[in-house]
């Protein structure tokens, strides 16, 4: 007998590919000269691109690789349709963030000036990050589980820091990664619990092992059970695993705050399914209350926080979809739990197609938001939520789609998308009779819309006047910018000013009309078009969004039994 491994590189094709390019371009890094760096931006497309192109031969998910040779059945990894359902999702994800990088970089005059982002060092980082999110959906035993998912984490504590000069990245990376360790170091505790009382790491051999395990460890197994959901749970920011979220997202550039939403949401959710479905398949007596409390928590904290965010305060934009990421894995996690309370397969498929439908939504339509977030930055640079006043006004196609985005995170006509999303999310829980789950959901549901639709009517409304806005300026930069605005409100409202107050804000608007004509161009260049690589990134995702809610089958068809496992 051979004890020699068969490697299917076709299954293995799209982490692999990910990871050459990763190594390529920090190579190519050394030798390129400074005014070329930013061709290494189309490289690392190019190769995230071509691993979604991989993906094609797999679409039939019976490949598998790294098998033991004595039982063929039992392998380290496999490319089914689960796996590569996640990994059209994740590798998706990062090509999205790629594109949504490309302007800035492209803009940077050298890799040391003060807020750059180093070219060959963050496209590394992304993509290496990129090839573990890829490679932990198709791994089949706990050792290439955790090691897939610091794969995906650690690039990502540099991603998040690695802006130069900032002081609110390395801030956000230190609490990133402790939060990181300690959920690791509890995950590896339960890992080992686990294996104590199963004997095996490989996924199904768990299965195998706890059915037949010593009643003297079931209190052993079942604290290993819960170890175990600790760092996946922390992956996927459910509370109160949920604290690094707003800093991380608000210190971050942000498309990498946008990688970490959806490829790394995703990847941590993945891993969460593969050990509840089929490590520990036969005890949702255990984790299924545990998700269940989770999913409740977690929804409710995030949209709470997220209502409360101030529109007009600064990078309210990004603290609104931090605490929206929050609330969604909330709502990703109900299916799940109802997974544990399933009393067959077919059940516990049932309700994990409803997760992973839900997943498919949610990247959609939260990637397209983060595009149209950053192209609005690049006019506003405040990421405020009333930087997007009078979008439509400026730039309809934008705004509209923006528009098309909340109403489907919000789950309303015409996003319909988002809408048959949450009824499988809340027919999973009533079908597995969680009924208090259930309207827990369906009040975050109506939570929710709040802050959407509050979000989706400044889109529509008159953008402020530009006295008004330069009064804004004013009352934040000193006395002197404050006169010139309350000189400009008077004059755009057509209200004569004192003489004493006219010229006291005459006077002091001469301390500060450069700075408000930088701040306030005329109306016409206020809103130029979105660069091609972001205007690409929206219309991808708004396309994508559009076919999910004209033929929701394309999503709900995975509620299907039997179709992930």
């Amino acid at each position: 007998m051979s004890l020699v491994q068969t490697i299917d590189w076709i299954a293995l094709a799209p982490p692999t590919v990910v990871a050459i390019t990763a190594v390529a371009v920090l190579l190519t890094d050394l030798f390129l000269p400074e005014e070329r760096k930013r061709h290494l931006g189309t490289i690392a497309a190019a190769g995230l691109a071509l691993a979604l192109l991989t993906l094609l031969p797999l679409h039939r998910g019976d490949r598998t690789s790294f098998c033991l040779a004595d039982r063929s059945e039992v392998c380290s990894y496999s490319a089914d349709t689960f796996a590569v359902v996640i990994q059209l999702i994740v590798l998706g994800g990062a090509l999205i963030a790629a594109l949504l990088t490309l302007p800035e970089l492209a803009r940077q005059r050298g890799d040391d000036t003060t807020g750059a982002l180093p070219r060959g060092e963050f496209w590394f980082l992304l993509l290496a990050s990129a090839s573990g999110a890829a490679l932990l959906p198709a791994a089949r035993d706990l050792a290439t589980l955790v090691l897939a998912m610091e794969v995906t984490t650690l690039p990502a504590y540099a991603l998040v820091a690695l802006r130069r000069g900032d002081r609110l990245g390395p801030e956000a990376a230190l609490k990133f990664f402790l939060t990181s360790v300690v959920a690791t170091a509890v995950t590896l505790l339960g890992i080992s619990f686990v294996y104590a009382g199963s004997g095996s790491l490989f996924l199904g051999g768990i299965a195998d092992g706890l059915a037949g395990a010593d009643p003297a460890l079931d209190a052993l197994i079942r604290a290993g059970v819960v170890l175990t959901l600790v760092g996946f749970a922390f992956k996927t920011a459910a509370v109160p695993f949920h604290f690094w979220v707003p800093d991380t997202y608000l210190g971050a550039p942000l498309p990498v705050a946008a990688y970490l939403s959806v490829v790394s949401k995703t990847a941590g959710l993945a891993g969460l399914i593969l050990v509840t479905s089929m490590a520990f398949a036969d005890l949702g007596g255990v984790w299924g209350p545990v998700l269940a409390v989770l999913a409740g928590l977690t929804m409710t904290a995030g949209n709470v926080a997220a209502l409360r965010t101030r529109p007009d305060g600064d990078r309210s934009t990004v603290r609104l979809l931090a605490w929206s990421s929050v609330a969604q894995a909330g709502y990703l996690l109900v299916p799940l739990a109802a997974a544990g309370y399933a009393s067959d397969a077919d059940g516990r498929s049932t309700a994990i197609g409803a997760t992973v439908a839900y997943a498919v939504m949610y990247a959609v339509v939260n990637l397209g938001t983060f595009a149209v977030a950053v192209h609005v930055a690049e006019r506003a640079g405040r990421h405020r939520l009333t930087d997007h006043r009078g979008l439509h006004d400026r730039n309809p196609l934008t705004a509209l789609a923006l528009g098309f985005f909340l109403l489907c995170l919000a789950g309303l006509p015409p996003g319909l998308a988002g809408l048959f999303a949450k009824i499988a999310v809340i027919r999973a829980a009533v079908e597995a009779e969680l009924a208090v789950l259930a309207v827990v959901a369906a009040v975050n549901v109506v939570i929710a819309l709040v802050y959407y639709l509050r979000w989706a009517a400044l889109l529509f409304r008159p953008a402020a006047p530009r006295g008004a806005a330069a009064a804004e300026v004013g009352a934040e930069t000193g006395p002197a910018a404050a006169g010139a605005g309350q000189a400009g409100v008077a004059a755009g409202t057509g209200t004569a000013a004192a003489p004493g107050t006219a010229a006291a804000g005459a006077s002091d608007a001469t301390d500060a009309p450069v700075a408000l004509a930088e701040r306030f161009p005329p109306a016409a260049d206020r809103e130029p078009r979105p660069g091609a690589p972001i205007a690409v990134a929206i219309a991808v995702t708004a396309l994508l969004a559009l076919a999910l809610s004209v033929a929701p089958q394309l999503m709900l068809g995975l509620t299907a039994a039997g179709t992930l496992f």
